[in-house]
Order: C-alpha cells, then structure tokens, then sequence
C-alpha cells in the first residue's frame, strides 16, 4: 500500500500536490514572507548604499560593485572552508574580508578611476570600463573559485526555533539584526562625522565643496573604501542566507541598482528604503507566483513607482532645461 500510495503521488499533476495543506494559514504566510522579505531587503540595502553613495559623489555607475560582492564572500570562504585556507573561524574571516573589500575599492580608485578623471574622461567611457572591470574580476574569481557551489562552514544548517506564527534561524536573526545595525552606523557616519558631512557636500556639489576647503579626492577614496567594505559585508551575509558562487555579486547586481532607482539616485537613505521594499515584493510576490519570478515582480514595482514618481521614493525633482 506505501509504495502504491508513493506511484500514486509521483504520478499525480503538480497541481494536485500543491493542493496538500501546508498546516499554516495565509496570514501566518504572509508574515513569514515579510519576515524574510525584510532580511533579504537589508542585506540588498547593505551592498546598495556604497554603490550610492560612489554614484553620489562622482556621478558614475559602477558595473563592477556586483565583483565585490563576490569577492567578499569568496575572500572569507578562503579563509574558513578552503583547505589552502587557514580554517579561520568565520567571524574573523569576515571581518579579514571586509578590510580587502576596503583596501580593493581604495586600490581600484587609485589606480583606475583617479587618472581617467585627472585625464577628462567622459561618464559613458568610465561607464565602458566599469563593464570591461566587472568581467575581468568576474572571470577572476571563476578561475580562482570554480563553477561549484559553496557554504560556509559554521552557521549552515541551523533548526528554526518559533516566534508565534513565524519561524527564524538563530543565523538569519543575527544577520538581520547585524545587517540593521551596519545600516544605522551608516547613517549615523554620514549626518555625526566631519567625514560624513564632508561626504555629503561632495554629492550635493562638488565644485562648491572644493571651494570650501574640502579635499574631495580624499572624500572619494573614502566612499570608495567604505563602498568595498559594504559590499564585502553584503556578500558574506549574502552567502550565509543563499550560497556561495563566482556569479553572485552580479545577480545582486540587479537588485542594487532596482534599490537604488527606486529609493532616488545618490541618496544612501534612499538606496536603504529603495532596497528594503525591493526584498519584500520579491519574497512576497513567491507566495502568489512561481519564486523564479520574484525578481521581475520586484523590478516591476520599480517601474510602478517611477512612472508615479520618476525621482524615486526620496529623491528630489530635478528641473530638466
């Protein structure tokens, strides 16, 4: 009788299967898609606001940010899983790749981007080479790391433990909370420090802003590091709720920039909240549709809310002439 019960299942339509009560009503459904909805839309916030803030501060898109996600992840799984590795515990591996993430955007900066804007190069050309970096250490990290799929080796497989109707893993808990709090330090560094103030001189007028006495090479170095730290970060936590991979950073990539428009063009509160309701249409619309489409569910929003509001949620209009 099991095995027939087993044929029989097997063969019925997936329609059918689906018809089987999952034990939970809608409503606690849907408070547990929020729930993630939000967790995945802090850890998109936390790799979007350094992407801001670069596009803040010298106009320019870059294509490559989606790298450093990958990097990030794939630095510290070096370090904790790899057996060419030290077996560092993950902790500290983060943290070592949140300081390459800093020293990579600083490096790149440095080397790239300050002599084509000491030589008058044009936003689409540096764009072309934001695309043409993106591939190169892409491709970098495929040699390095390989097509095989990865995890850490702490914090992989943990049992959820019960929160009225929802349920959470210690993991996501703490990546949620630490994903709020980097979040907050943010912003606390942008509106409490001389640097953060001198950040937003920079993207509110640059040419003002050096007249004033600011030194607005330092202050693009500075955005470029705390953009590489941010990323790296993103891409850990990233790694800890999904998986690791060589392409990751630039299937967030996507999402980054989706944030980004939505919350206004080179406002980091706004790539916050831009990207926060981002990771809530995505996994709530998984609740109505196949979860293969949650992200064209979530840039659909996107495009809802520009043609209502084409400067984004917090952006500012812009007179045009």
């Amino acid at each position: 009788m099991l095995a027939l019960a087993q044929v029989v299942l097997w063969a019925s339509p997936a329609w059918a299967q689906d018809e089987v009560p999952h034990g939970r009503g809608f409503g606690a459904r849907l408070l547990q898609a929020l729930i993630d909805g939000v967790q995945f839309g802090v850890i998109i916030a936390i790799t979007a606001v350094g992407l801001s803030l670069i596009f803040g501060t010298i106009h320019l898109i870059n294509f490559a940010h989606g790298e450093f996600v990958t990097i990030g992840a794939t630095f510290a799984f070096f370090l904790n899983v790899s057996p060419a590795g030290p077996g560092w515990h993950l902790v500290p591996a983060t943290i070592a790749a949140v300081l390459v993430g800093a020293l990579l955007g600083g490096a790149v900066d440095r080397v790239i981007w300050r002599p084509l804007r000491a030589r008058g190069t044009g936003l689409i050309n540096l764009f072309i080479v934001t695309i043409g970096l993106s591939l190169l250490l892409r491709h970098v990290v495929l040699i390095l790391f390989g097509t095989r799929p990865a995890s850490f080796a702490q914090y992989d497989i943990q049992e959820a433990f019960d929160l009225g109707p929802v349920g959470i893993t210690p993991r996501d808990l703490t990546v949620t909370v630490l994903s709020v709090l980097v979040l907050f330090g943010v912003a606390a560094l942008l509106q409490r420090t001389r640097i953060g103030t001198a950040i937003r001189a920079v993207s509110v007028n640059r040419d003002l802003a050096e007249a004033s006495g600011i030194n607005v090479q330092r202050v693009v170095l500075v955005v470029w590091m705390l953009g590489g730290a941010l990323a790296a970060l993103g891409g850990v936590f990233f790694g800890l709720e999904e998986i690791i991979t060589w392409d990751m950073g630039f299937k967030l990539l996507l999402l980054m920039f989706a944030g980004i428009i939505l919350g206004g063009l080179g406002s980091a509160y706004g790539a916050m909240v831009g990207s926060l309701v981002i990771g809530i249409v995505a996994q709530v619309s998984s609740l109505w549709f196949p979860v293969d489409l949650q992200y064209a569910w979530a840039l659909l929003v996107l495009i809802v809310v520009l043609l209502v509001r084409p400067q984004g949620i917090l952006g500012r209009p812009e007179r045009v002439g």
